[in-house]
């Protein structure tokens, strides 16, 4: 089952490695802390603020890529957990076909956050990480 969450943080640190993500629970109390890189970090802050920039980076390449394919960035999952590493995909809409697209957790959600693609976790995950797994 999938849950449906929102970006409800984004913890920029510039003097660390590892910056953090938060998901929350759209109708509940649960939340995903996910931490990724200062690039990704900055890439979804950005794009949440709409901040152009005078050439595309690769989430604006993607997004005009899905675009020109007819296609549509319909949903972005974060579907597993391995060792610590979250995996994701995006589900792309074309021509009425569903396309999986693996991904990973920072780069779909800077991909999706621009036009507000709803997110979801596989319930599994948020379970896992609930039990410190």
């Amino acid at each position: 089952m999938e849950v449906r969450m929102d970006l409800a943080q984004i913890v920029i640190s510039e003097t660390r490695d590892t910056q953090i993500i938060v998901l929350r629970e759209r109708d509940g109390t649960r939340t995903l802390p996910i931490v990724i890189g200062l690039t990704e970090a900055i890439a979804i802050d950005r794009r949440v603020k709409g901040v152009q920039l005078q050439r595309p980076l690769t989430h604006d390449l993607l997004a005009s890529v899905i675009e020109a394919l007819s296609g549509e960035l319909e949903k972005i999952v974060i579907n597993d957990l391995h060792d610590h590493t979250f995996y994701a995909k995006l589900v792309i809409r074309q021509h009425g076909e569903l396309i999986e697209v693996d991904s990973r957790p920072s780069d779909a959600i800077a991909l999706g956050v621009a036009d507000e693609t709803p997110i979801y976790v596989e319930d599994h995950v948020l379970r896992e990480v609930a039990s410190g797994g």
